[in-house]
């Protein structure tokens, strides 16, 4: 199926590693133009080595406002549009909520609500001036149903769920689609004491009717079709892909 995405410009964030490279080298490879943003300029290097061409890197602290609020300027400067925005960067910090330093809750309302916020803001009106575009902003299942010990990570990514939805409802008239991915258990470096512990990716593993971490090219085909065009009438939507693990709970 062609996802009419040849010529699409797309900011993908957290593009340095895991599931933000998955995607953005998912959509150069369907064709769009990608901008992948991260803190990692190496890692965002060899990234973009592996995109044809069609990735380009541009270095992004999420926690600084100002260089959040330079981003999607960058990209219409390169570019002259932008047509879709994956909102993937994120932190997920643990620890017993009692003793929780309340700078841990700043940072990551500042990298996983406050940030996502101000690019849809920027890549909104962009989008509507040009009368298209596409949001996708990745959540977690700890969003759907939170979870122990990731108290400030649960409550980040349920706002942005909501924030999804809501937005979603505004700009449906715009033709602007706002849409969510709440992943599950992917194998990624995020998840690295889990995989490489037997015991504990056991147990992980234990909570999964599908039997298996995913691989983060399983978060692909979906986010490919959710900044296409094609999918012009899902808009508001969260599509929960673990493995079935949040209908088991």
């Amino acid at each position: 199926m062609d996802l009419q995405l040849e010529g699409s410009v797309v900011l993908v964030t957290g593009a340095s590693r895991g599931l933000g490279a998955a995607m953005a080298l998912g959509l150069a490879k369907e064709g769009a133009t990608v901008v992948a943003a991260a803190r990692s300029k190496d890692s965002l290097a060899e990234v973009a080595a592996q995109g044809g061409g069609r990735i380009s890197a541009v270095t992004v602290d999420m926690r600084d406002e100002e260089s959040v609020q330079a981003l999607v300027p960058e990209v219409i400067a390169r570019h002259g549009r932008i047509d879709g925005l994956v909102n993937n960067a994120g932190i997920a910090p643990a620890g017993k909520f009692a003793t929780q330093d309340p700078a841990i809750w700043k940072d990551a309302m500042a990298v996983n609500v406050i940030a996502p916020m101000l690019l849809a803001q920027a890549a909104g009106v962009q989008m509507i001036e040009q009368g298209a575009g596409r949001i996708v902003n990745i959540a977690s299942t700890t969003g759907v149903r939170g979870k122990p010990f990731l108290v400030p990570y649960s409550t980040s990514k349920g706002a942005v769920v909501r924030f999804t939805e809501a937005l979603a409802a505004e700009w449906a008239a715009k033709n602007v689609q706002v849409n969510c991915i709440a992943p599950g258990a992917f194998v990624t470096e995020a998840q690295k004491a889990v995989t490489e512990s037997p015991e504990l990716h056991a147990k992980r593993i234990a909570k999964i009717p599908a039997g298996r971490m995913a691989d983060p090219s399983e978060i692909v085909p979906l986010t490919c079709l959710l900044v296409s065009p094609l999918a012009s009438f899902t808009t508001g939507a969260v599509f929960v892909v673990d493995g079935g693990e949040s209908g088991k709970l």
